[in-house]
């Protein structure tokens, strides 16, 4: 595997790890306000990413398909989400066994893979076509991708900690939940070896996950404070950061 294309799958988890790493140092009373802000810049980032990252690019690998080229990247927004509704069942049937801390890192831990996925995809399709431009897109999603995985480590590590757990293995519970996406971005990479002509389908599989999860279970979480917006500027500011990224390594 070439040295790019490892460092480019490994910087999400990187991220994860950074997020997961912030209980080792945040006080418990600054836990809650910081977690509603980096979800909010998170769903900014996962929704700059679905566009730029992975529809635009799922598009132009349809253009064979001439007008017709939205086919592939509407089904695969439309199974992506599917597939996350049942998984979201899947989860909650598990919470409802009163495994709270356990289900919250599952839920993480899951959608932690089409992310992953999306990666590898984007780095299979810039090494199939030897696209530089492709590669520069992969680098930016990893990144984006790496950036909305502090809060989720946060997420995950926060919590246990101000539940009474040690701060050293709620980083390391956190850290964990990452490791995922590495394996869900070589996973696309070997599959996409065999099934290039479905790397759109994959693509915009990945972003219809995403938009889900942004949508159903990231931004309904936010706290909303009527003194100051917060959803709205830390959801724009994680946007323009993503697009920011996605056009600048291009």
């Amino acid at each position: 595997m070439n040295m790019n294309i490892l460092i480019g799958i490994l910087i999400p988890f990187f991220g994860t790890v950074l997020g997961s790493g912030l209980v080792l140092f945040v006080k418990r009373d600054l836990i809650f306000y910081l977690e509603d802000f980096f979800t909010a810049v998170a769903g900014g980032i996962m929704t700059a990413a679905s566009v730029w990252s992975l529809i635009i690019p799922a598009t132009e690998n349809s253009a064979h398909l001439g007008r017709f080229a939205f086919l592939p990247v509407c089904v695969g927004i439309a199974v992506g989400v599917v597939f996350m509704i049942y998984l979201g069942k899947a989860v909650d049937r598990i919470g409802e066994c009163r495994m709270r801390n356990s289900s919250a890192f599952l839920a993480v831990t899951i959608h932690n893979i089409p992310e992953g996925m999306a990666v590898g995809c984007v780095y299979a399709a810039a090494a199939a076509s030897k696209n530089e431009k492709l590669f520069a897109v992969a680098l930016a999603l990893a990144v984006g991708i790496a950036v909305q995985n502090i809060p989720e480590g946060a997420v995950i590590s926060m919590p246990l900690y101000a539940g009474g757990v040690r701060k050293f293995r709620s980083f390391v519970i956190g850290a964990f939940s990452g490791i995922v996406e590495p394996l869900g971005a070589i996973a696309a990479l070997i599959m996409a070896n065999f099934i290039g002509v479905l790397l759109p389908y994959f693509l915009s599989f990945a972003a219809g996950a995403m938009l889900y999860v942004v949508t159903q279970e990231m931004m309904p979480e936010i706290k909303y404070n009527g003194k100051v917006p917060l959803r709205g500027i830390a959801f724009t500011l994680g946007f323009v950061i993503m697009m920011s990224l996605d056009v600048a390594l291009s």
